[in-house]
């Protein structure tokens, strides 16, 4: 009897049985003595609670300064992992803070760089990089992004802030809320 594979549901149930035959013929754990070697790859990120408390405390740190801003956090994927927006902080800051946050936490890491300030100090932005980076969507190159990294120096994420009236401003607040939870990035 011939099964129709042209289905997603059919292939991805007989992708499921394959997989399930595999590992309980023990062709997975044959090579290599640990299960997971080679494998599974490990992420490093922070909790949902300390990337909320994260962008709540530079929305606070900004509030306390007479702004009214958005804060995004990326995770390691460079999703969105927590988004806190000031009650009077415009439409157009969430995009723009998860823009900063995603450009500081993918060319920070690629480029060894800790705010969006020096990516654009470093010139990443210049004719030659930044002909070809400025026309990626979700890259921004003003300042505002800082790359969260961990006790290690490890880059976990991002923290983006928008809203207040530069971005300096901006990257001031991100800055500061990260130096008061240090202790979390661990």
């Amino acid at each position: 009897m011939m099964r129709n594979l042209s289905k997603p549901a059919t292939r991805a149930g007989g992708l499921a049985i394959l997989l399930a035959v595999a590992l309980s013929s023990g062709a997975a754990d044959s090579a290599s003595p640990e299960p997971d070697a080679g494998t599974l790859v490990t992420v490093r990120k922070l909790n949902w609670r300390t990337a909320e408390k994260l962008a709540s405390e530079a929305v606070s740190i900004c509030e306390q300064r007479g702004y009214s801003v958005t804060a995004s956090v990326v995770d390691p994927s460079g999703h969105q992992q927590a988004v806190v927006k000031g009650d009077d902080a415009a439409l157009q800051t969430l995009s723009v803070s998860y823009r900063k946050a995603y450009t500081a936490f993918s060319y920070g890491k690629t480029f060894n760089k800790n705010t969006t300030s020096e990516l654009i100090k470093a010139k990443v932005t210049g004719p030659l990089d930044g002909g070809v980076l400025a026309t990626e969507p979700e890259i921004i190159f003003i300042a505002g992004g800082v790359t969260l990294r961990a006790h290690d120096g490890g880059v976990i994420g991002g923290l983006g802030v928008s809203g207040a009236p530069g971005g300096d401003k901006d990257e001031a607040c991100a800055v500061d809320a990260i130096a008061g939870l240090k202790g979390l990035l661990h």
